[in-house]
């Protein structure tokens, strides 16, 4: 199952109902137990957040999520816990002899991706879930997630990304996402999406999809950040949350949090009207409060104070860069960049590289691009900065940890996944080239 290609060949839906039936997938429980999230940057955090409030509240509880960041079961979760390897063996065994067959009967050619989503679904059937959360891999109208059919779903931000497949406008881009969301359902949008609610309302308005909009319909309030928590008030029709706390650092983890609250209680209004609002009440202070995801602005070393983000857009990376500035200052820093073969150099290292006077450009083992390409990009946009060039993430380590050492700097590692995974899998005495990230 893990052999395939990343996805397979043109519009994934139909083999992939195909293969649902197969494995006796009911999708009737599915589409009333899930909710889906889908955006551009966020997806990871809000669906973690949405996951630990139902957890929270007592129902058992599926999470789907990708990338993974060390290893594949952390995709497959079930009560916070990834599925055991056993389990991950047994029921890829039983996927892949299904993709065989539709295969050989049809000439279907199956994707990872997908073969993956049919692993969360069957793992989640299994367990027994009362709640699942399932976050989209690219898009929504042709990605795996429309198929659990989702009354419930959100767009946690909209930024350009594969816009040969999206499209080459925002406006396309959120419609896409959007299609996750089942007819006669609701979709929670997050703040940046505010300035497309006039397209966004008029395109769902013949599915019968009622948008809410995250400062509209949706209050967020009272924001305070520290080095070790943030604090909001919340509001949504008849709820009004005042300091719900998060231990995720970052302006926009208030965005993501409250996104994932409304999809919580909408689902909870819809599918179980009544319930006691100081239960969930309580749930929602204590789901959102334990959460821990990491890699967005993670620290994974006090000393020296080092910082990793696994954001790969330009709006997300400008988002975690000024959230770095406002919880830990602007001066002092090495920034440790790289950027994947298949991302846009120029817009990432362009949005980071102006606020360091020191940066160490390097070339990450999974799909990393060239450090020199990265370094003339990064003195391009920062003429008067300090650039290093370290070949590899082995030698950026040990670079940045000398300066940081020598000058009492702290170190932010930001450009891409594989980047900042890998610096903080060596920084702890790992291998890089262990990780597989399919």
């Amino acid at each position: 199952m893990f052999d395939l290609p990343k996805y397979g060949d043109g519009v994934c839906l139909a083999r992939l109902a195909a293969l649902l039936d197969a494995l006796a997938i009911d999708r009737a429980r599915l589409s009333r137990m899930s909710v889906v999230v889908t955006g551009s940057n966020g997806k990871g955090s809000t669906a973690a957040f949405c996951a630990g409030i139902a957890r929270a509240y007592g129902l058992r509880t599926g999470l789907f999520t990708s990338p993974h960041l060390y290893r594949v079961n952390e995709r497959f979760q079930v009560d916070g816990k990834p599925v055991a390897d056993d389990d991950l063996a047994r029921l890829a065994s039983r996927i892949t002899a299904a993709i065989a067959d539709i295969t050989q009967r049809g000439g279907e050619k199956f994707g990872s991706f997908e073969a993956m989503f049919a692993l969360a679904c069957l793992h989640f059937q299994e367990s027994d879930c009362d709640f699942a959360v399932f976050e989209a891999g690219i898009g929504g109208r042709y990605d795996p997630v429309r198929l659990v059919g989702a009354r419930t779903t959100c767009v946690t931000s909209v930024d350009y990304e594969h816009v040969e497949l999206l499209g080459h406008s925002l406006e396309l881009i959120a419609s896409d996402k959007s299609d996750a969301c089942a007819s006669g359902g609701t979709i929670v949008y997050g703040e940046n999406c505010r300035k497309l609610a006039p397209h966004l309302t008029e395109y769902n308005r013949f599915r019968g999809v009622m948008p809410l909009f995250v400062h509209d319909q949706i209050g967020i309030g009272g924001e305070a950040s520290s080095s070790s928590t943030q604090r909001f008030d919340f509001a949504l029709e008849a709820y009004d949350f005042r300091a719900l706390e998060t231990n995720l650092l970052g302006a926009f983890q208030f965005n993501n949090a409250a996104i994932a609250t409304a999809l919580f209680l909408l689902w909870l209004q819809d599918k179980r009207p009544g319930e006691r609002r100081a239960a969930i009440e309580l749930a929602v202070r204590s789901g959102l409060r334990e959460v821990r995801w990491p890699g967005r602005l993670e620290v994974i070393r006090q000393d020296p104070l080092t910082l990793i983000d696994v954001g790969h857009t330009p709006d997300g990376i400008r988002q975690s860069l000024a959230s770095l500035k406002a919880i830990y200052g602007e001066e002092g820093w090495v920034l440790v960049t790289g950027v994947s073969r298949d991302k846009k150099a120029g817009e990432i290292v362009g949005a980071l590289a102006p606020s360091f006077d020191t940066i160490i450009c390097t070339m990450a083992h999974h799909k990393g691009a060239d450090a020199e390409t990265i370094a003339t990009t990064a003195r391009k946009a920062n003429p008067q900065a300090a650039v290093h060039i370290a070949k590899t993430i082995e030698d950026a380590v040990s670079l940045s940890e000398r300066l940081a050492a020598s000058e009492s700097r702290k170190i932010y590692v930001a450009g891409g996944l594989f980047l900042a995974i890998e610096y903080a899998v060596v920084a702890s005495g790992g291998r890089a080239p262990d990780l597989d990230f399919f």
